[in-house]
């Protein structure tokens, strides 16, 4: 029998960064947790490897905050270098880093929960990791 992997879902915000997962068969994301920037990436990747290494991803999946028009904007060129740095920490633990469009996705996660009736104040709370799960849903639904 072969072994399924997860994959973890990422979505960099300046303050905070949304981590979600998906299940054990890949099809269905769900939100994993919040972490609060630090003042470096270091740090911040460290977070980042330990939920990987948690639920034990073989791949990451980073928002890439594309302009409407599709284009490279400073946000998505902001990432790509972080990611680059990323992919340096992730690579020797033989865990995959690529990007993904985010179009859209804090929109669809604030939407979700405002349908949910989640509150204002728990909305902030939750928004990073559900925009992480929107982004990682959208990514396993492109695979198939």
């Amino acid at each position: 029998m072969s072994r399924v992997s997860r994959v973890l879902g990422v979505d960099l915000g300046g303050v905070r960064i949304g981590l979600a997962a998906s299940d054990p068969s890949g099809v269905l994301a769900s939100p994993l947790r919040v972490l609060r920037r630090g003042g470096d990436h270091a740090a911040d990747h460290a977070g980042i490897m330990a939920a990987a290494r948690e639920i034990d991803a073989t791949r990451i999946v980073v928002g890439l905050p594309l302009s409407l028009d599709g284009k490279l904007g400073p946000a998505a060129r902001a990432v790509v270098e972080e990611v680059d740095e990323l992919r340096s920490v992730a690579r020797p633990l033989g865990i995959e880093v690529d990007t993904y469009d985010e179009r859209f996705s804090t929109v669809t996660a604030a939407r979700g929960l405002r349908e949910a009736n989640v509150g204002k104040k728990k909305r902030r709370d939750k928004i990073d990791a559900a925009a992480a799960t929107v982004i990682l849903q959208s990514w396993l639904e492109a695979q198939q």
